[in-house]
């Protein structure tokens, strides 16, 4: 790249780019900005969370009763690894894609994820094999992929959408993205529903109790596989769009230096031209220049409480959230919510699970997100997730101290709370931990300490598919399924989630509040101050000033 002197209208639409940005008003592009990020997010959530309604269905489907032929369940490893492993391989995508949207560009590998998933989608929903292992092993193996290209998107989407916002809309916009994975979680169980029912009125079965082995017929193996393949279609769609779209000009003008280009490109996008607006009047941004690296001692003096309560605040809400997701067809059957899996047939089982995780998402898990939406730029982060993380203690100690008599004598009452649970956790922890590490690191830092932010968070997810709904079963035989031993039951469950809420309100201490504040202004990489004598170029870190060249190559 070649550098060039730099000159005082360089100077200006260095300051006039980042300043138009965090004043413009609302437009289109905004709008389509985050429908384009927001499919990434569907896709996600749809992707993550539909393994879940069919996991039973996998289980009767490949594996059977030795003596009795009958079909049986999936074993514990085997369960915890097909809902969790694409949680893994999202830890793996946040670490990667997070370092290379810093040094390559939000949009160069923006693409690269959506092509993954929509692969990785095709491929999994096309597993077969000569054994049932070797289905589920390679199942497993697409998954993980899958969720490499997951994980990817979470730093690119929050920071593409956040470095495009203005500065009074930002908490919304970026949430407004995040909140795709309601529809998504939403539009798997419908995917499943109307899969099901179309199979079950053409394939009609026995309940499991009259003949078990006629209970589950072939075109069963039909359901999941579509369920799989659907979830490449928004990514798919996404893919041109994400191509099309410019590289972020707080990327191409803090971390690449190339101002005339990041100016060339938002006037474009807001639809004005730099070089005629006058700078004389108004205050403006004067960028610091940010000279220490990633990870080093003056990036842990300023950024250091930052992502450790970024981190573990997201590790803290990522644990009940993705528990309570996988556990709930198990919640929802032991308190009789669901019909027993024995008094049913598989397309039926996977009809009724699709249709209490539809009813969920409907009335609590949406809803979650859009109040977050409304409220988050008018009374900030900080008092929503505090109180997020509160009220999901509250009503998860509501559901465990009592368990037994939610289950056995109140189950309409166990469903509210435990819906309410939900809506907590998106008005809650579940959507500020996306949005506050979008805001709160320098340009040239941001993906990568999104990514790593979301990654520890991936970490809570893991554990949650792999500890708490293995430990979670039932004690009492009666709500045990066949090859699992009884855990320390929901109960106890529910009160060691509550307990691990209120550790998350207590880092949440440790984040800043970001509302009403520029990235530059939060990240330290800005002053603001009005124009006056001095070269409009100069950089000023701490009361000093230099100047700095600014690079006017055409090139990105």
């Amino acid at each position: 790249m070649e550098a060039h002197s730099s000159t005082p209208n360089a100077g200006r639409q260095a300051l006039q780019v980042l300043s138009a940005l965090d004043k413009a008003k609302t437009q289109g592009f905004h709008f389509t900005t985050i429908i384009i990020a927001g499919m990434g997010f569907f896709t996600d959530a749809y992707d993550l969370i539909c393994v879940s309604t069919v996991t039973k269905l996998l289980g009767r489907i490949y594996f059977t009763d030795p003596a009795s032929g009958v079909p049986g369940t999936l074993p514990p490893g085997l369960n915890a690894a097909i809902n969790g492993v694409a949680l893994l391989g999202a830890f793996f995508g946040q670490l990667i894609f997070g370092w290379l949207g810093d040094k390559m560009g939000r949009k160069k590998v923006y693409g690269i994820t959506a092509i993954l998933m929509v692969c990785c989608s095709i491929c999994s929903a096309l597993s077969f094999g000569s054994e049932p292992k070797v289905v589920i092993g390679t199942l497993c193996l697409f998954r993980f992929l899958l969720g490499i290209g997951i994980g990817g998107d979470y730093p690119l989407s929050a920071t593409i959408m956040s470095e495009y916002a203005n500065t009074s809309t930002r908490g919304a916009f970026v949430g407004a993205v995040f909140a795709n994975q309601g529809f998504g979680i939403l539009v798997s169980a419908a995917i499943a529903i109307i899969t099901a029912a179309s199979l079950k009125s053409r394939y009609p079965a026995p309940p499991f109790d009259v003949d078990p082995i006629l209970s589950t017929p072939p075109q069963a193996d039909y359901v999941w596989r579509i369920v799989f393949l659907f979830g490449c279609v928004p990514a798919l769609l996404t893919y041109y769009f994400r191509a099309k779209m410019p590289e972020t000009a707080r990327y191409t003008a803090l971390v690449s230096g190339n101002t005339k280009q990041a100016a060339q490109d938002m006037g474009q996008v807001l639809q004005k031209d730099f070089d005629e607006v006058d700078m004389g009047t108004h205050p403006t941004t004067v960028c610091n220049a940010i000279d220490y690296e990633l990870f080093s001692n003056e990036f842990w003096r300023r950024h250091g409480w930052h992502l450790l309560g970024t981190s573990s605040t997201w590790f803290l809400a990522g644990l009940p959230w993705y528990t309570l997701n996988l556990f709930e067809k198990d919640a929802l059957t032991a308190v009789r919510w669901l019909p027993a899996a024995g008094t049913m047939s598989a397309i039926d089982e996977v009809y009724q699970v699709c249709r209490a995780q539809a009813l969920i998402a409907m009335c609590s898990i949406i809803p979650g997100y859009w109040v977050t939406i409304a409220l988050i730029d008018r009374i900030g982060r900080k008092p929503i997730q505090m109180q997020g993380f509160l009220m999901m203690a509250v009503f998860m100690l509501a559901l465990g101290i009592p368990y037994t008599h939610w289950r056995d004598e109140n189950q309409v009452g166990f469903m509210v709370i435990y819906a309410v649970t939900f809506f907590f956790n998106n008005f809650g922890p579940n959507t500020t931990t996306f949005i506050i590490p979008a805001e709160l690191f320098p340009a040239r830092f941001r993906t990568t300490c999104h990514g790593i932010s979301a990654a520890i968070g991936k970490l809570g997810a893991v554990l949650g598919a792999f500890g708490f709904t293995y430990i979670s079963q039932d004690r009492n035989p009666k709500f045990v399924d066949a090859g699992y031993k009884p855990g320390i039951g929901p109960g106890t469950t529910f009160i060691m989630l509550a307990v691990t809420s209120i550790l998350g309100m207590l880092l949440t201490l440790l984040v800043p509040e970001t509302k009403g504040r520029t990235l530059e202004d939060i990240s330290g990489e800005s002053t603001t101050t009005r124009p006056s004598a001095h070269d409009p170029n100069e950089l000023r870190v701490g009361s000093q000033r230099r100047t700095a060249p600014i690079n006017l190559d055409d090139s990105a």
